[in-house]
């Protein structure tokens, strides 16, 4: 306290001894004034809009191939292996469904990605007419299974009462990937000889060929059947299993068939 005393003292000697120091409020001008900066947002404009010319129309595909075209598409099937495979598709593509035959020369040529991608062109062109060859490709035991399996998923997409014969076949297939395709493209074949089918590989000797077949007569039909551990089951145990779907499904096939009957009878 003595020291804020004694310097307050001093300034009072000093303004005594010189008056000229102490400085009226007139002198100290008016009072000034704080500037406070408030963010305000510049007035946006957008971009002026680009005019483009109307984009030009695709050319059509042809209707019928010349000897150009076919020379031309002879030459692409190579190009389905390689780094100009999406190239070679795409042309496939767009010259269409006159080009199958050719694209069906690729299901037997040696090379391993031109095989998957002439599958892939033929299911993006979705003709029937390559539907056979399909089913052929996904018979022939000697390919590799990747390739038979996404032929028979193709063929059943393009036309699936037409693959039901072959899937038929292709249910006793050494291969257990082959067996799972068929169980679960079945459920895209509405016809009566699909049940026994699904019923036939829910008793197969690997269970996720099983359940797949379980879940695609679900699909089809809406019944689960009684609960049962079907991950952890054994073949036996899913071979007596299957006998309960095939006890339902020909009581229901005989319910139908008299419901039939009757609305067959003339009304006397």
């Amino acid at each position: 306290m003595g020291s804020i005393r004694f310097v307050v003292c001093l300034f009072a000697v000093i303004f005594a001894s010189n008056p000229g120091l102490a400085l009226s409020a007139e002198q100290f001008g008016p009072p000034t004034r704080h500037t406070f900066v408030v963010p305000v947002q510049i007035p946006y404009a957008p971009p002026p809009v680009q005019e483009y010319p109307p984009p030009l129309p695709a050319t059509p595909a042809p209707e019928v191939l010349t000897e150009e075209d076919l020379a031309r598409a002879e030459a692409l099937l190579p190009l389905l292996e390689g780094r100009q495979e999406l190239y070679a598709i795409a042309e496939f593509v767009h010259l269409g469904k006159p080009v199958v035959p050719i694209v069906i020369k690729g299901l037997t040529m040696p090379g391993v990605r031109i095989r998957y991608n002439s599958v892939e062109t033929l299911k993006i062109i979705n003709d029937p007419q390559a539907v056979p060859y399909l089913l052929k490709a996904a018979s022939n035991k000697n390919d590799l299974v990747r390739i038979r399996a996404h032929a028979l998923r193709t063929a059943v997409r393009i036309d699936p009462h037409q693959s039901l014969p072959t899937m038929q076949k292709l249910s006793d297939d050494e291969k257990d990937t082959i067996r799972r395709t068929v169980a679960f493209e079945a459920r895209l074949i509405r016809e009566q000889a699909t049940g026994p089918l699904l019923i036939k590989l829910m008793g197969d000797s690997e269970n996720f060929v099983s359940e797949a077949a379980r879940e695609s007569f679900w699909v089809i039909t809406r019944y689960s059947g009684k609960p049962h551990d079907w991950a952890s089951s054994t073949h036996e145990q899913r071979k007596a299993w299957a006998q309960e779907y095939t006890d339902w499904w020909e009581m229901n096939i005989r319910r139908l068939e008299e419901q039939k009957q009757k609305k067959e009878q003339p009304i006397s």
